[in-house]
């Protein structure tokens, strides 16, 4: 599976852009230029725990903060994928939506012209659209994924549920978010999809708050809890019944589920020793480049877990050495059906073609992506021992033109 085709309206930095994308991707570019918004909007799209943040979207979202025209109507968010490479259990489900992609001329075959399928290079396909707006009757921001065809008589579309996003198997990995998750029990979180793709359910949470509303809790009188709680106890029956504010104690915790999805942490030793043996930490206590380098085990486990995954991962090279950057690129490639990153370390580059390095301009609201090419001067076999990457549409004074050091 595939995404042939991004199309972004209104989206954050972005008014309107359009882009191509390769079987594996890497976007370039300078600091603004929308690369992690494109992520961001993709996730909107076929991420499956996405539209479970409330609000879906928000006013920041929009491009330039306006979500209402100047007669104060709503402006909507709209972002389309043209998804390829469908499998067959995709082709089984999505069949009553399915489209056809001519990869050669990047279009969509017109309805009107069913002999056109026939042609070498034409792919099925479905699209697919997240549309977000402002609702003034509710006061708030909503959003929803539809299939893009067909419409019904009325107008209206077939929505893209989490089921079909868990189909489409996309993964976005955040830089800040990457580490800081990934172990813990949140959901969406690379522990929580092992577990789901291993139809795994955990039914541990009412005997961890169980056993924690049993810990004793500043019981000893010499530390003066327990009388001073009788005291606010007698105080307060003076102004309600006997029957309120009884036995008033402390417990160590008043955890919900979700808290303690949030809260339990995995613990691994550090290889320091302490009195009860090896010294153990919170996963997220070890270092940026071990935490990292765990995060990439466990994206193996979810890619062989899963046949058909679509990763997006921004900047791998944060604090990871060179060979490790060039062992994570190679890894998601060889174990995903499209990856798509950020970045820009020259490490991770040298391991893509040319065409498949997307280069980034944004000018005013509108976005545009062109494949790379190699200065006249560069001959393709000595590519990696080149200096400067640049976009064709470039010119060579400005940022895009001036290259991107590999």
């Amino acid at each position: 599976m595939n995404i042939s085709r991004i199309t972004i309206q209104n989206f954050r930095g972005i008014e309107k852009g359009e882009l191509l994308l390769p079987k594996h991707a890497v976007f370039v570019g300078d600091n603004n230029t929308c690369k992690s918004t494109v992520l961001e909007a993709i996730d909107l799209v076929l991420g499956p725990e996405r539209l479970f943040r409330r609000p879906v979207v928000d006013e920041h979202d929009f491009f330039a903060g306006k979500y209402l025209d100047k007669d104060k109507n709503p402006i909507e968010i709209r972002i389309e994928l043209v998804v390829t490479g469908l499998s067959e259990e995709q082709r089984s489900r999505f069949k009553y939506h399915e489209e056809f992609w001519d990869e050669g001329r990047n279009e969509l075959i017109a309805l009107q012209e069913p002999e056109a399928t026939d042609r070498p290079g034409v792919l099925r396909a479905v699209r697919v659209q997240f549309i977000g707006k402002y609702d003034p009757e509710e006061d708030d921001f909503k959003g929803k994924t539809y299939f893009c065809h067909p419409e019904t008589e009325e107008g209206e579309l077939a929505e893209f549920g989490t089921v079909d996003k868990r189909l489409c198997g996309f993964l976005f990995l955040r830089t800040i978010r990457t580490g800081a998750r990934a172990l813990s029990l949140e959901r969406g979180s690379l522990l929580d999809i092992i577990l789901k793709l291993q139809n795994k359910r955990l039914h541990m949470w009412e005997d961890i708050l169980s056993e924690l509303r049993k810990l004793p809790v500043a019981e000893k009188k010499e530390l003066g809890i327990g009388s001073l709680l009788s005291h606010i106890q007698h105080a307060v029956r003076s102004f309600v019944p006997s029957d309120w504010a009884e036995n008033p104690h402390m417990k160590v915790s008043d955890l919900t589920r979700e808290n303690l999805r949030k809260y339990l942490s995995v613990f691994m030793c550090t290889g320091m020793e302490c009195e009860s043996g090896k010294y153990a930490a919170p996963f997220q206590h070890q270092g940026t480049g071990t935490i990292n380098t765990l995060v990439l085990a466990m994206l193996s486990m979810i890619a062989d877990l899963k046949a058909d995954v679509i990763f997006a991962m921004e900047e791998p090279e944060i604090a990871i050495p060179p060979h490790t950057q060039k062992q994570i690129i190679h890894s998601v490639r060889q174990r995903s059906s499209q990856a798509i990153f950020t970045s820009h370390s020259p490490y991770v580059l040298e391991e893509f073609n040319p065409s498949h390095i997307i280069v980034f301009k944004r000018v005013g609201g509108s976005l545009s992506g062109t494949s790379a090419e190699l200065p006249a001067i560069v001959k393709p076999k000595f590519y990696r021992k080149s200096t400067f990457l640049r976009s064709p549409s470039c010119p060579p004074d400005t940022a895009c033109g001036r290259g991107y050091g590999i």
